[in-house]
């Protein structure tokens, strides 16, 4: 039986977080902590809770509150105030037992947002049954991001649904010195440039009357392969 000892860090009363723009972390791995990290760097208040010590004290004073204690045990989340809060992310990985229990009691609880980190298809398909509205990949997305950005001329690549993507590039010499309303883009090639980075200026919306150089920066938007390979034209 795991401890159900509770170790509070970074203050003394973790009821105090939970409101609309505050979001516990259970599980502060890799992922969990610099998910938890980019929300306190966003403003967004976070109650971190992970089973070992000594990953707890490397995160006390950068977060808002960070616990060690057991997911697993209902009381210990109610102790914390885990089922006050609107969002929660369970970001256990190596321990699928733990992460099964600990998603399975905030279900429970009816908390109305609960996201939960996958490991594999079989353990995916286990937070689907249970009835997580957001089963998160972290590895196999980061693993499909990457093998895009390496095959192309990305600087950067967004998939925003199973086949549409947006994708940060350079614009190829076609479509350079003349307003993109005359290169017949989406026609053409099937995507549309919807912001443009001129060199040492801030981003801006493309327009018809948008004149692009080829030292620009641009957002193209289109279906995953063919905003793919419109990166690739030089």
């Amino acid at each position: 039986m795991a401890d159900k000892k509770i170790r509070l860090f970074g203050g003394t009363d973790p009821s105090r977080v939970a409101s609309a723009n505050a979001v516990a972390v259970l599980g502060l791995g890799r992922f969990g902590s610099s998910l938890a990290l980019e929300l306190m760097a966003n403003d967004t208040e976070v109650l971190g809770i992970d089973t070992r010590e000594e990953v707890v004290q490397a995160l006390n004073g950068r977060l808002t509150h960070v616990v060690a204690a057991d997911t697993t045990s209902e009381d210990v989340l109610r102790q914390l105030a885990v089922p006050e809060f609107d969002r929660v992310v369970v970001a256990i990985g190596s321990d699928l037992e733990a992460s099964i229990l600990t998603t399975s009691l905030l279900l429970r609880f009816g908390i109305r947002d609960v996201w939960a980190k996958a490991v594999s298809g079989a353990h995916g398909a286990i937070l689907e049954q249970l009835g997580v509205p957001h089963v998160i990949y972290p590895e196999q997305d980061m693993g499909r991001r990457v093998a895009h950005l390496v095959r192309g001329s990305m600087q950067d690549y967004i998939e925003v649904d199973n086949d549409f993507a947006l994708v940060r590039t350079t614009p190829h010499r076609a479509i350079t010195g003349i307003p993109l309303g005359q290169t017949d883009l989406r026609a053409k090639h099937g995507v549309t440039i919807v912001a443009v980075k001129p060199l040492g200026k801030p981003w801006t919306h493309a327009t018809a009357e948008t004149v692009l150089r080829p030292e620009d920066v641009i957002l193209v938007s289109g279906r995953t392969r063919t905003a793919e390979a419109f990166s690739q034209l030089r």
